[in-house]
């Protein structure tokens, strides 16, 4: 047993329903809301020493998944993303660690008005409850999701894919030994392990506030489509670049070589090239042949294939494909409204990217392309939580709605209006003898 916090935590919990899980994730979730920062960072530094006492075990339970996955031909993308050896583990818990150095994103005062003398509203930070993450392979998101949500005041129910199930089960089993030693109620984070518990996940809208499912466009359909709780989707990464007529060349062979190999299973790596027609002739071979020198199998259209031998014809569904492999598409278009138009037609409002000294062009792409992420001069493949500064992340959100792109603690946080008065009624500000509303805004420190 271990007592904290005036709190006593059994070490095991007997097998319960997903209702009744969910419900006790809740009831942690309202615990852990009313934790300050300090008791929130001690929990998270508590889930970084359980992770690194545990990783002989999770090394072993991720070396029996690779096992298993290679025996069921598992693809190629979802097996990069499923391996995690010690170097990544331990960058994983230096994550852990990240986090608890970042401000408590709960009870910010973002609104301080007088409404009226004596009575003051406040829009406060507050914690949105309880996550249902559904994710494919990567364990290592099982460390980044978890830290996150402790230090939000969120519970999280957890559902990875069978490839990963050995894994997620060591990692959460870490995680949750954190934070019992910790003095916190290990409920706040749970695993699901079967394909069955999905469905009963989707329909927890009395106990769930936010699904977030990182997979395919297809996917996350069918979540939207099963579900009342709000839907925050990650989908794919169908991520270009485009480079301009007043593209400096050398600049652009380097992030085309960054955005595609650096780890091209990424979903923040680029999948199409785009290339301005009046500098193809001399700038795609360029490209072309440092891909190439990498191991990139291209994929053009007639005019590219003309400039490139190397290039297979492309067809139609290329344009709308997540390779997620060494596998790269590339178009030449007329004009920067050409790329325009085909990022915003066959991308998937992830990341894009355009390389130009042409400042004008660039404000004009960054203007009119609808994604969460629009670059200038730069790869693709910066579109991550960590490298955005915000620790670690959720996943990355590809509606137009915020929370968008990168969601780290900010998008994992609502907020209430807290309004304070002493015996004031509305009566005195309505009829003909109505009090005038002040409405002064105050500083956070005020009142």
């Amino acid at each position: 047993m271990t007592v904290s916090h005036g709190a006593i935590f059994p070490a095991a919990q007997p097998a319960v329903s997903l209702v009744e899980l969910a419900q006790r994730t809740r009831q942690a979730a309202q615990q852990l809301a009313g934790l300050p920062t300090a008791a929130k960072n001690h929990a998270i530094a508590a889930i970084a020493t359980a992770l690194e006492a545990h990783a002989e075990d999770i090394l072993a339970a991720n070396a029996a998944d690779c096992e298993a996955a290679l025996a069921d031909a598992l693809a190629k993308p979802l097996y990069e993303r499923l391996k995690l050896n010690a170097v990544k583990l331990a960058g994983a818990i230096a994550g852990v660690r990240d986090v608890a150095k970042l401000p408590d994103p709960v009870g910010t005062v973002q609104l301080h008005r007088e409404l009226d003398t004596g009575l003051e509203l406040r829009r406060v930070t507050t914690p949105l409850g309880v996550l249902g993450i559904i994710f494919e392979s990567r364990p290592d998101a099982v460390m980044q999701i978890s830290s996150l949500a402790v230090k939000s005041g969120n519970g999280v129910i957890l559902k990875g894919g069978k490839e990963a199930v050995r894994s997620c089960q060591a990692l959460v089993t870490a995680i949750r030994a954190g934070l019992a030693a910790a003095g916190v109620n290990p409920d706040a984070v749970q695993l699901l392990t079967t394909r069955e518990e999905i469905h009963a996940l989707l329909a927890l809208d009395a106990e769930v506030n936010l699904i977030i499912p990182r997979g395919s466009n297809a996917f996350v359909r069918y979540v939207q489509d099963h579900t009342r709780i709000p839907v925050l989707g990650h989908a794919d990464g169908i991520c270009h670049l485009y480079v301009d007529q007043a593209a400096d060349i050398e600049q652009a062979i380097a992030i085309a070589v960054d955005a595609k190999v650096g780890y091209p299973s990424a979903c923040n790596a680029i999948e199409t090239l785009l290339v301005h027609r009046t500098i193809a002739p001399t700038a795609l071979p360029a490209i072309a042949q440092a891909l190439i020198n990498k191991n990139v199998e291209l994929r053009g259209d007639a005019a590219t294939c003309a400039l490139v031998p190397e290039a297979v014809p492309a067809t139609e569904d290329d344009w709308a494909t997540e390779y997620s492999d060494l596998i790269l598409a590339v178009r030449i278009v007329p004009d920067l409204d050409a790329a325009i138009a085909h990022i915003n037609t066959y991308g998937s409002r992830h990341t894009d990217a355009i390389v130009t000294t042409d400042a004008a062009a660039a404000a004009q792409f960054q203007t009119q392309v609808d994604a969460a992420g629009v670059y200038h001069n730069c790869s693709t493949r910066f579109a991550d939580g960590f490298r955005y500064g915000f620790g670690a992340e959720v996943g990355i959100s590809t509606q137009s709605l915020p929370p968008r792109g990168p969601v780290g603690l900010e998008g994992l946080v609502t907020y209430k209006y807290h309004l304070v008065g002493n015996g004031h009624v509305v009566a005195t500000y309505s009829g003909e003898s109505a009090k005038p509303f002040t409405h002064r805004d105050l500083s956070p420190n005020q009142g």
